[in-house]
């Protein structure tokens, strides 16, 4: 089986598994304006699911649990979907977008460009600067979790803190257990 690098990205993760950390806007830019849902919240990630093949990473942003990361594997390495879920537990409009990686990557990051489906999501959502999205995750064992945001003119990362474990949040909106 192809990307070893995404085995081991993969089991990184899984000593986390079940464990909550607490998060901070490390990059966000350009800065945000009007009313942005990360400005002033307490940011926690909770690697909640750990299967063989897939972990889900529910992202609370304040009391929003609105989004959980998906990361499966594929034949060809990992997939990031980003599963957006309202109050009652139905999707969001805008749910189940991301990409594969298309590089090997490294134990530490992995890359995920926009996908085809996630491009035809944002056009028919007007929101065609989405098009070019890269989506990345960092693993540094016992110190840092990163999730990055960038495309041309725009860089957002939260950096969450391993060495201090917090509560674990609520499910996440649509949760089955």
């Amino acid at each position: 089986m192809p990307a070893i690098a995404a085995d081991a990205f993969l089991a990184h993760l899984q000593p986390l598994c079940g464990q909550a950390f607490a998060g901070r806007i490390v990059a966000d830019t350009p800065a945000a304006t009007g009313n942005d849902p990360f400005v002033g919240k307490p940011l926690v990630m909770h690697v909640r699911e750990c299967g063989n093949n897939e972990i889900r990473i529910p992202f609370h942003v304040g009391d929003d649990r609105s989004r959980t990361w998906v990361l499966t594997r594929t034949a060809g390495g990992l997939r990031l979907k980003h599963d957006h879920r309202h109050a009652d537990g139905t999707p969001d409009a805008t749910t189940m977008y991301g990409g594969d990686t298309a590089t090997a990557g490294t134990a530490e990051r992995q890359e995920f460009p926009v996908d085809a489906d996630s491009q035809a999501l944002f056009t028919r959502e007007g929101r065609t600067v989405s098009n070019t999205n890269t989506w990345a995750m960092e693993l540094h064992p016992g110190r840092s979790f990163v999730y990055e945001l960038a495309r041309p003119g725009r860089l957002f990362r939260v950096e969450f803190d391993l060495a201090h474990p917090v509560a674990p949040p609520p499910a996440p909106w649509g949760s089955k257990n």
